[in-house]
């Protein structure tokens, strides 16, 4: 696995800090927390990244039959903890064939929602909070609204913000989002001791569509 860090709006490599500055630097974007290769699936993983998040893991509860958790990916260094995370899901799609799901909290800014969904803008911009909410899931009593947003054919992208954070759904392909209906509640997999016993949820083998689409991008010779 290529354990280079890179820029979560495009996937270049990144330079690390140096006498000059303590930010990491994309040479299309500038500063930016830096992008890590995406972690198995596994109780250790979701532990460590759940120790330094500063935004939510989300994972909706319960999930949909057959469907498991199949990664992580973060972006962040030492110094901000993770600022944008990424849980990834597999299943069977409802109308047949593989499904992929890539559920993402980021702050502001940080693109990397956009990315997986192939959209340019770093943020879903005007178009969550623009009339009617496509979609809403609950989280601790209280409805979070969701947005459908265009992102071609491939893919089916509802966003919105919850707990101060982008909050992005992405679904491949995009048949499979008519499992937004489904989707009920979210936990946030930082705060998963009940009971004084971690409920972990079930894991699966790691998804090849976020490793795909995390890949460190190669630049041109």
């Amino acid at each position: 696995m290529n354990n280079v860090p890179s820029c979560p709006r495009c996937g270049r490599a990144v330079q690390p800090p140096g006498l000059w500055t303590s930010a990491w630097q994309c040479g299309a974007h500038g500063p930016v927390p830096p992008l890590h290769s995406v972690r198995p699936p596994g109780t250790d993983p979701l532990d460590m990244l759940a120790a330094s998040s500063h935004v939510p893991l989300w994972l909706p509860w319960p999930l949909p039959a057959g469907w498991v958790v199949s990664g992580f990916a973060d972006a962040g260094d030492e110094r901000s903890g993770a600022v944008a995370t990424v849980v990834g899901l597999s299943g069977p799609a409802p109308l047949g064939g593989p499904g992929e799901l890539a559920i993402v909290a980021e702050d502001p800014g940080i693109g990397l929602g956009a990315r997986i969904a192939g959209l340019d803008a770093p943020d879903p911009g005007g178009v969550a909070g623009s009339g009617a909410a496509d979609a809403k899931i609950r989280h601790q009593g209280h409805d979070i609204a969701l947005w459908s947003v265009d992102a071609g054919d491939s893919r089916a992208v509802y966003a919105g913000e919850a707990l101060a954070s982008w909050l992005w759904f992405i679904f491949s392909p995009a048949d499979a989002g008519v499992l937004i209906c489904e989707l009920g509640t979210l936990r946030d997999l930082r705060d998963r001791v009940e009971g004084g016993v971690a409920q972990d949820p079930p894991f699966g083998a790691t998804s090849a569509f976020l490793a795909s689409v995390l890949a460190v991008r190669e630049e041109p010779s």
